[in-house]
């Protein structure tokens, strides 16, 4: 935008919506700040201009009703370039962190270039008008959607896939035209629709700062890769687009969504509501802080100079204060209403449970008004149930909408498979869809979302090759990531080119997957698995923003055979019902006589549910609606076994999966050579047999 000579008339504005507001004849501004004495607005031609072309001067009688304040900007068109300067009261032991010299963002920014950005000025006292970022003035109407609405497909029927958006296309490999970018994800929409999942969740898409360098090991600087820590929680971040200048992420956004909403695929975001890249008393100052610290994070009573940092990120925002909540809400309908997502999965979710004394509410503001709102009626709702100041809030989470993270279906099928014993009644209640858990609470399997690996711990290959975290490449003496990975590495720690122990691992592997899709409730996929992606042992790969994060696409080739028996596995259990209940067994019979669930071990009808010894679990699902019964058997033993099976009237089994087999025997239609003539079948060691009727 050319705005050299103009100065803009004024008008006083109006107090909705916050943020900036195109229309017709110019441009409305509105900022809430409760403490706030004095505003200004400033205006930009380019976003790397050092000064701006003119400063609005907020008069607080005109400009302000009830701690909003709002100014119309008459004939400002959408590209300009804006930011604020904020002055109040200056006493750090009262929580005020007011300075003028600080320029900040609208937290209700569309979009925000940080090409001038440095993050050391906004730490100090000084002026940073020459290195402070800015907001873009964006029209969000002018897009054509061509008819394209969220999915509303059945939890049920969910099947997700958690990606990186950059570092899914971002490796050369890729192929890609646009590498790390929302169009670089179109690019590889067949992929994501042959591999057959249904949801993509995305790991945080709205700004953060990838700029910051947290240190540097072997000559490498280290960044924020994940991007969980917020600038601000409506523009998509700008390092993902193409072309970001004058507001295109937005449209880069919705190109991308609409493109996987045509493929048959839903957009699911990760939120990060609980802290954002502030920081803590040390940390920069370009929003939040300098509007309004006070309303927007917990302050320490004692000393209100410092946060409480239930996040363990070094700031908590304030999620039951009324300003904060408005935003939240208002921002996670903005993504609804103008992107087009589909879903939410929220960050240590536990977090919008806490009031300002930290305890947890019997009825969270934030989580009810989704709850009661029309808005989020048909919305995918799912959250981590604790924070990392342990607060555990599993099955807590309102009615059926919520679905949970399991990490306890996560750490008993781990264990379970790398061999410890005694887990049979542990495993069978997580393969159910942990009844025990959400059941008594009126919820149903949905409520469980299933999975074995995602972006935090080690990839699936890993799980089966380290014994260990290795994260002497995040630089902090490996004492990051968590210790207790319940992981195996079949025999040797790392890379190998032993046969025997690689035949094993993608045999334990392919393990993980056949029971993650034979459980109820709605599994998740890591991005990669399906491919045997290595971070080579890192569990904490937040900060690696290189080769060892990406996804590596000559690897979709050289693990062909393990990437079909996912594909194949995946239309396995979209084919049946009966895997994908959306309500609990009861133990009905079926047209056939066959119950809804049977348990079984080695022998039928003795699944052994007090053996401190067991390491092997059977079970029958009668189908539902004339879907096919299925068998399954499960021998996480070192020796082969003799399982018993049950005998069908009028129909036959058939082997579909035999996890011990190599491709393409491990996964097959049923046909005359999977035909089961006998009334057992030998299940070798650490391996998972599927049968199904006809």
């Amino acid at each position: 935008m050319n705005h050299k000579n103009l100065t803009y008339q004024i008008e006083p504005g109006y107090v909705h919506p916050l943020g900036a507001t195109v229309d017709k004849k110019g441009v409305n501004f509105s900022l809430f700040s409760e403490h706030a004495t004095f505003i200004e607005l400033l205006l930009f031609d380019q976003d790397d201009a050092s000064e701006p072309f003119q400063v609005i001067q907020l008069d607080p009688i005109t400009h302000n009703t009830f701690f909003f304040w709002h100014v119309y900007v008459k004939d400002l068109k959408p590209g300009t370039f804006y930011a604020y300067r904020v002055d109040g009261p200056r006493n750090l032991s009262m929580g005020y962190r007011f300075n003028p010299n600080k320029v900040l963002i609208d937290p209700y920014a569309k979009g925000i270039k940080q090409t001038l950005w440095d993050r050391t000025t906004a730490c100090g006292p000084e002026d940073n008008v020459a290195t402070a970022m800015r907001g873009i003035v964006i029209e969000t109407d002018l897009y054509n959607w061509e008819d394209d609405k969220p999915l509303n497909r059945p939890m049920n029927e969910s099947i997700i896939y958690e990606m990186h958006v950059g570092g899914f296309t971002r490796m050369p490999s890729s192929g890609v035209k646009q590498p790390g970018t929302f169009r670089g994800v179109i690019e590889k929409i067949p992929y994501l629709t042959e591999l057959g999942i249904t949801a993509v969740e995305l790991l945080p898409i709205y700004q953060f700062d990838s700029k910051h360098i947290l240190r540097t090991v072997d000559d490498k600087p280290l960044t924020n890769y994940w991007g969980y820590s917020a600038i601000n929680f409506f523009a998509p971040h700008a390092d993902y687009c193409v072309n970001s200048h004058e507001g295109e992420q937005v449209r880069e956004f919705r190109d991308m969504v609409k493109a996987l909403h045509k493929a048959n695929i839903e957009v699911i975001l990760d939120i990060v509501f609980h802290h954002t890249d502030e920081s803590d008393h040390f940390g920069p100052t370009f929003s939040f802080k300098g509007i309004d610290n006070q309303t927007y994070y917990y302050l320490n009573q004692t000393d209100k100079q410092y946060y409480y940092n239930y996040s363990n990120c070094g700031n908590t925002i304030n999620a039951n204060h009324p300003i904060p909540v408005k935003m939240m809400i208002e921002s996670l309908k903005y993504w609804l209403e103008e992107m087009h997502v589909d879903g939410f999965r929220f960050d240590e979710g536990t977090l919008l449970f806490r009031g300002e004394d930290g305890a947890p509410l019997k009825y969270p503001p934030i989580l009810w008004q989704m709850e009661l709102d029309k808005s989020f009626m048909n919305t995918k709702i799912m959250s981590e149930a604790w924070d990392a100041a342990k607060l555990y809030q599993v099955s807590y989470f309102p009615e059926q909408r919520w679905a949970e993270w399991n990490h306890r279906y996560r750490d008993a099928i781990r264990r379970f498979i790398k061999g410890d014993p005694g887990l049979v009644g542990e495993v069978a209640r997580r393969i159910l869809g942990s009844a025990d858990i959400y059941q008594g609470d009126g919820k149903q399997p949905i409520n469980s979302l299933n999975f074995i690996t995602v972006h935090d711990g080690f990839t699936l290959n890993d799980l089966v090759s380290y014994n260990e975290k290795h994260n002497e490449a995040n630089g902090e003496n490996n004492q990051d990531g968590i210790n207790d990975n319940l992981s195996w590495n079949c025999g040797i720690e790392g890379e190998t080119d032993d046969p025997k122990i690689e035949a094993l691992r993608e045999r334990q592997i392919k393990n993980f997957a056949t029971i993650l899709m034979l459980s109820q409730g709605v599994p998740m996929i890591r991005m990669g698995d399906e491919v045997r992606h290595t971070q080579k042992g890192n569990n904490n790969a937040y900060c690696q923003d290189n080769e060892l994060t990406w996804f590596n696409w000559e690897l979709v080739k050289k693990e062909n055979n393990l990437l079909c028996f996912w594909k194949q596995l995946i239309v396995f259990r979209q084919q049946h019902a009966t895997i994908h209940r959306s309500r609990f067994f009861t133990g009905q019979l079926n047209e056939s006589g066959i119950k809804d669930i049977s348990w079984h071990g080695v022998q039928l009808d003795t699944p052994g549910w007090d053996d401190p010894n067991g390491r092997t679990l059977a079970f029958t699902l009668g189908g539902i609606d004339k879907d096919a019964d299925i068998h399954v058997m499960i021998n996480m033993y070192w020796e082969e076994l003799e399982f018993e099976i049950p005998i069908l009237q009028g129909k036959k089994w058939y082997q579909v999966i035999d996890t011990y087999q190599p491709s393409p025997k491990d996964i097959t239609s049923p046909s005359k050579e999977s035909l089961i003539e006998e009334n057992s079948y030998l299940v070798q060691e650490r391996s998972v047999v599927v049968l199904s009727s006809q």
